[in-house]
């Protein structure tokens, strides 16, 4: 089939003016906050030298996710998703400020940075879910699983693109400027929206009876999430993937300064590598309009990132890391596509905004906990072992997963 045909879908979903708006502040958004991801741990390590307080400032931004994403995400199933994504991104903006203009006034102390980027952090789950469930509104619903493919492409390219900008800024003029460029992506992000003309109202529709309170709500979520044949077992392999394998990228900075003893240069080859790597692998997805076959996409990425992942700490040498991180980001790319575009199409449209609470849960809040451990052993042992051990773990979970796979795909590709 002609590249041309294969990409038309795309261009049918892009050629709604609203989702066309969300999808270019989106995109520009997300690359900025892994941006000012990567900048902080780059700052840290700068500041401290410690693959700890890396992992510390990791933490201190994507583990509020674990206690206030299951709020955010009953909270989105009952108030107007639009206003609601407006608000949380305006707060945004004003943290990443408060955080650029303390870098180059030279105030930003490794506690005041702990303190705004748990503050984003906080934010940033009640916004994810409520970024996630918009885009339903933006489109007709025959589009809407090609507009979720984008939107899961956008979101899984951006956390590699974004590294491998911050990268550069980092090289050329400092963390400062890294900080500056994503309160820039904010900016952008509220001028897309104030164009928004949503298909569908982005309100919740009228009920006839009562709500049950938030908590009941919240525990529906869960319950719905955990007893779906498909759902609730990919979402564990979301957990697996999150905790014991993508902490290698919060940890990259650590890695350039201790392992590959490359400073800002060797972050910059690192994340631009993982950059290419994703948007590659973002190309062949764009190709794709069915589900059929990525639930198994899933799978085989995700062990190939617990491979090269083990690779990556097996050795030293710059170059050879640049390539294993070339080729895992094109795999982590298939993985978290693989798997958001498959809860997305498969979860009912009243427990939307609670599931994809807890896929922020998961999707920040593992990679927080996990660099918070490994960065805190490495202090003993090193990068390599707690890495190395964590990947490992993972390639366990996913021979014991084998079995469930032939149910869980029936499930969410309707087979």
């Amino acid at each position: 089939m002609p590249l041309f045909d294969r990409l038309r879908p795309l261009a049918r979903a892009l050629s709604h003016p609203s989702y066309r708006h969300y999808a270019i502040g989106n995109g520009v958004s997300v690359v900025g906050t892994w941006i000012q991801r990567i900048a902080a741990g780059w700052y840290t390590w700068e500041v401290t030298h410690s693959a700890a307080w890396v992992g510390v400032i990791a933490f201190m931004e994507l583990a509020p996710s674990t206690v206030f994403g299951p709020i955010g995400g009953a909270l989105v199933d009952r108030r107007d998703r639009l206003a609601m994504v407006k608000a949380t991104q305006g707060l945004s903006m004003v943290t990443s400020g408060l955080m650029t203009v303390a870098a180059f006034t030279g105030t930003l102390t490794i506690w005041l940075l702990a303190g705004l980027i748990f503050i984003h952090g906080v934010i940033q789950a009640f916004a994810q879910p409520a970024r996630l469930s918009l885009i339903s509104h933006l489109v007709p619903k025959q589009d809407l699983p090609v507009a979720v493919a984008i939107n899961s492409i956008t979101f899984n390219t951006a956390r590699f693109i974004g590294p491998t900008i911050a990268g550069f800024i980092i090289v050329a003029g400092g963390s400062p400027w890294a900080f500056l460029a994503n309160a820039a992506t904010y900016a952008v992000l509220q001028a897309m929206l104030a164009m928004i003309r949503p298909v569908t109202s982005t309100a919740p529709p009228v009920r006839d009876t009562p709500r049950s309170s938030l908590l009941v709500e919240m525990m529906e979520g869960w319950r719905y999430a955990a007893s779906h044949p498909g759902i609730g077992p990919m979402l564990g392999l979301m957990i697996v993937a999150s905790i014991l394998t993508r902490p290698v990228v919060e940890l990259l900075p650590a890695f350039a300064g201790q392992v590959f003893d490359g400073g800002a240069t060797g972050l910059a080859r690192l994340a631009a590598a993982m950059g290419i790597g994703a948007i590659l692998g973002g190309v062949f997805l764009a190709q794709r309009e069915r589900l059929s076959g990525l639930t198994w996409l899933n799978y085989w990425s995700g062990i190939a990132v617990a491979l090269l992942v083990i690779l990556f700490t097996a050795t030293d040498d710059l170059y050879l890391g640049i390539a294993i991180m070339g080729i895992g980001g094109g795999a982590m790319v298939f993985n978290g596509t693989a798997g958001q575009t498959l809860v997305q199409a498969a979860v009912a449209a009243p427990m939307r905004g609670r599931v994809l609470g807890l896929y922020g849960i998961i999707f920040r809040g593992g990679p927080a906990l996990g660099a918070l451990v490994m960065g805190f052993l490495s202090e003993w042992w090193g990068l390599h072992w707690p890495v190395a051990g964590g990947a490992v773990l993972a390639l366990l979970y996913y021979a014991w997963f084998w079995r469930r796979l032939p149910a869980m795909t029936r499930s969410l590709e309707g087979g």
